[in-house]
């Protein structure tokens, strides 16, 4: 891909391969928690391990992207914004995999997809994306289908219960908020944003895991040790397939794309630990998905 910068003006008739990158991460995502909980229980931590994939990840993009490391391409402007991205990008998967090692993995996505609701808020303020009719009833599908399969009548919706639900809540207003970011710094291309990403990610969940109690493990295993190495080729690929869907679809159609991951992390659940879908559950992740599959009209014309 040209070291270039990004078109401004979005095209709608070469929107099926960024759409297809969205849902392809989405998918990832949807079962990346599963190998962060085994590490876990091999004692090494949420924030170490997060911290070490996304080393692995960053090392990869500064040989795969040595070309685009270029003071021009990197301070020539906006470099607030790629330090934002990378700020936010940070506490986003950081805060995701805490929330999904320590909660229940389908209440903390459904928690961490409320993001459409700051989505449309950071969108009008720093991209000035305006919604038509149509996205607005996108948006509401979305997230009445969270809303039926969070709903617990004994203890109100949206009420943070614990860790994993602050760290689902805080991951999704993040995740907004770096989302639009990427979309409104057209300056840099998706080489450098990975870059960022995986700086930020490293460079938060280090910061984290030396004001809690996460310590790396005297001795790591070879399973442990190839699994940390799979997930930062997975995550090197990942972050530069997503960067280039966020970089070419509207946000607030974004935002609602990836909800499938939410639909891929029930299923997941279900097959890998423990948690059972329960009909509601079920009613709403295809409310979801008909949210999704409606989502190429959000935006004015």
């Amino acid at each position: 891909m040209a070291n270039v910068p990004l078109t401004r003006k979005y095209k709608r008739a070469g929107n099926a391969f960024p759409i297809a990158a969205l849902l392809g991460g989405a998918t990832i995502w949807g079962l990346l928690w599963y190998p962060y909980r085994l590490l876990e229980q091999a004692d090494i931590s949420g924030s170490i391990a997060t911290a070490i994939t996304y080393l692995i990840a960053l090392l990869l993009g500064l040989v795969a992207f040595r070309n685009s490391l270029q003071g021009p391409l990197i301070f020539g402007g906006k470099m607030h914004l790629l330090l934002g991205i990378g700020l936010f990008a940070g506490w986003t998967n950081l805060a995701y995999v805490l929330g999904v090692i320590h909660g229940e993995v389908v209440r903390v996505l459904l928690l961490f997809y409320l993001a459409p609701l700051w989505t449309i808020a950071f969108a009008r303020l720093l991209l000035d994306e305006k919604l038509s009719l149509h996205g607005y009833l996108v948006i509401a599908l979305s997230l009445s289908g969270a809303i039926v399969m969070l709903w617990q009548p004994q203890t109100g919706f949206l009420l943070p219960l614990s860790y994993g639900d602050w760290m689902g809540i805080s991951a999704g207003i993040m995740f907004a908020l770096s989302n639009v970011l990427s979309r409104r710094d057209q300056f840099h291309c998706v080489q450098l944003k990975s870059l960022a990403v995986w700086a930020g990610v490293t460079l938060v969940a280090l910061g984290y895991s030396l004001f809690g109690e996460a310590a790396m493990p005297g001795r790591v295993s070879t399973e442990s040790g190839l699994l940390l190495l799979g997930l930062g080729l997975i995550v090197f690929g990942l972050s530069v397939m997503v960067q280039y869907g966020l970089n070419h679809v509207p946000a607030n159609q974004a935002i609602v794309i990836m909800l499938f991951e939410l639909v891929v992390a029930a299923v997941a659940a279900y097959f890998l630990t423990d948690e059972a879908l329960t009909m509601k559950e079920w009613i709403g992740g295809a409310m979801i998905i008909s949210a999704s599959l409606f989502s190429t009209k959000m935006n004015r014309e």
